[in-house]
């Protein structure tokens, strides 16, 4: 899914070329005294997902090389040295998972959702991927509230929200990249409901049925943001103003899959400057 690991210590675009892209990581909005533990967040998380999908690798290489990424995340969280492959990422998590007391669980959840990358290339229905989005994305929002200290059902669910419909965006969104490597996200039970069959996907055959099954889950998508931009308002300072802005480009992105008919088999929707101020224009007044 990534080009390549950005440093941790860079802002990330709202919405970039992947899923971890479309979180913030130390940028101007985050404190300052969060800015570590996120960037070691992300710096965790980009890494595992480069294993999980970058180069040639085979399948079953990529799940030896994420099962020694996970045994050092379990050394590191019991106090012991991780091994030099990773040492930096870890190094730089280590201090963190300590001062803030991260929830292993969560980092673990990333770790198997990409483990299900390196081996699962169709979804058979909404349940199917949902489950997946529950472990490659949420994790990331709840490990953020953990650091602002909330921690309430309501704000947790709106957090999945956002998070969820972030990653279906991005899936969205990237269609003409995924589907020519393989990987249909379109859940297969959808297709027969419009009418759409998989040579019809491998071909990137922007027909109606295609157009109106990739409307179908936009709409969805979008539905699923409006649900948990709330959350937004319950954090406080400056941490509330970039979610407002991650929630507003992911809103922006689908404006622009709607406005190019729903087809994303051939263009790649993007955000340039104006939507930039399109979205702090609409942050102001969510």
């Amino acid at each position: 899914m990534t080009p390549g690991l950005q440093q941790p210590s860079d802002p990330i675009p709202l919405q970039g070329v992947s899923h971890y892209e479309n979180f913030p990581v130390a940028s101007l909005l985050c404190p300052p005294r969060l800015r570590p533990p996120i960037a070691a967040i992300y710096w965790f998380a980009r890494t595992a997902d480069d294993i999980a999908d970058e180069g040639d690798a085979t399948p079953e290489t990529r799940l030896a090389d994420l099962a020694a990424y996970r045994a050092d995340l379990v050394a590191t969280a019991a106090g012991l040295p991780p091994s030099p492959r990773w040492a930096p990422v870890f190094g730089q998590l280590r201090p963190q998972m300590a001062q803030f007391a991260l929830p292993v669980k969560l980092l673990d959840d990333l770790l198997s959702a990409f483990e299900q990358d390196a081996v699962k290339q169709r979804y058979a229905d909404e349940a199917e991927l949902l489950d997946y989005c529950n472990r490659s994305a949420n994790p990331v929002g709840r490990l953020l509230l953990h650091l602002y200290g909330i921690q309430d059902a309501a704000s947790l669910q709106m957090s999945d929200d956002i998070c969820t419909a972030l990653q279906l965006i991005n899936f969205w969104q990237d269609l003409g990249v995924d589907i020519p490597r393989g990987r249909i996200y379109l859940p297969a039970d959808a297709w027969a409901r419009h009418g759409v069959d998989e040579a019809q996907l491998l071909a990137l055959d922007a027909n109606p049925a295609v157009l109106q099954l990739i409307a179908a889950h936009v709409n969805a998508a979008r539905a699923m943001m409006l649900r948990g931009q709330p959350l937004a308002k319950k954090i406080p300072g400056r941490g509330g103003w970039e979610l407002r802005l991650v929630v507003q480009g992911g809103l922006r992105i689908l404006d622009k899959i709607e406005a190019q008919g729903f087809n994303t088999l051939r263009r790649r929707p993007r955000l340039g400057p104006w939507d930039v101020v399109v979205m702090g224009w609409r942050a102001v007044f969510m």
